[in-house]
């Protein structure tokens, strides 16, 4: 099927590409199906919803970005997801694109979260305070 993206157009998706939010995502609880799609020239992906051309977010895999970055997650998230082994799970987290790029962060404190056997996936909100909501992509250079 074809859908409507905020950053490549129109784009041809496959069923077996979709990942099912079962209880959307905070502040989009309607947005229900999102397909991940790389974004040119970029290590970059795009999160798109199936139905909303505007919902998109800029993610990445934060263990590519932040070596130290772990996540425990809780028996409810591995339930809901239907994680049975780590090898089903996927980790991204959305970023915040400013201008200029190195004020861009990351959310290490949400992260994305899929079980890429079952397609399911959920934004899980996690307690820990260790990482920041707003965690500069790009360290700053100025204390250096």
């Amino acid at each position: 099927m074809n859908i409507q993206t905020k950053f490549h157009g129109d784009t041809e998706i496959s069923n077996e590409g979709i990942y099912t939010f079962e209880n959307g995502m905070p502040g989009f609880l309607d947005e229900i199906q999102f397909v991940i799609l790389p974004l040119e020239d970029t290590s970059l992906l795009v999160l798109q919803s199936v139905s909303t051309l505007e919902v998109a977010f800029i993610i990445t895999s934060p263990f590519e970005v932040f070596p130290e970055y772990n996540v425990k997650l809780t028996d409810d998230v591995l339930a809901s997801l239907q994680i049975e082994a780590e090898e089903e799970v996927l980790v991204y987290t959305i970023l915040t694109v400013r201008e200029p790029f190195a004020k861009t962060t990351a959310n290490l404190q949400a992260p994305i979260v899929i079980n890429n056997k079952k397609r399911l996936a959920k934004q899980y909100i996690t307690n820990d305070t260790t990482f920041s909501m707003r965690q500069l992509l790009i360290p700053d250079q100025e204390g250096k």
